[in-house]
């Protein structure tokens, strides 16, 4: 969110089709996801020859296959460092005794 809490306008372009979206945060995060989305729908729709919203729908089945994978990467990580930090416990416990 912005220091202000203001929301911004941002004008952005998805497979061909003009939109205005409003956030509260970084419009150019906003203008980089929806660069994201345009590709990969342009992709699809090369790809398969396929109509907006099939291509929109593959789109988002591709972002949401990102995320569950990163989901998952991100809790191996935390899982790991759980494992590193009870250790460093023991060895801390051991130390000070």
């Amino acid at each position: 969110m912005t220091p202000s809490g203001e929301r911004k306008t941002v004008r952005v372009n998805i497979f061909n089709q003009p939109y205005s979206l409003v956030t509260p945060g970084d419009p150019a995060l906003v203008e980089a996801a929806a660069h994201i989305v345009d590709d990969l729908m342009r992709e699809y729709s090369r790809a398969a020859n396929l109509d907006t919203t099939r291509a929109a729908v593959l789109a988002c089945l591709d972002l949401a296959s990102q995320i569950q994978s990163l989901q998952r990467e991100v809790a191996e990580i935390k899982e790991r460092v759980d494992v590193k930090t009870r250790h460093l416990n023991v060895l801390l416990d051991q130390v000070i005794e």
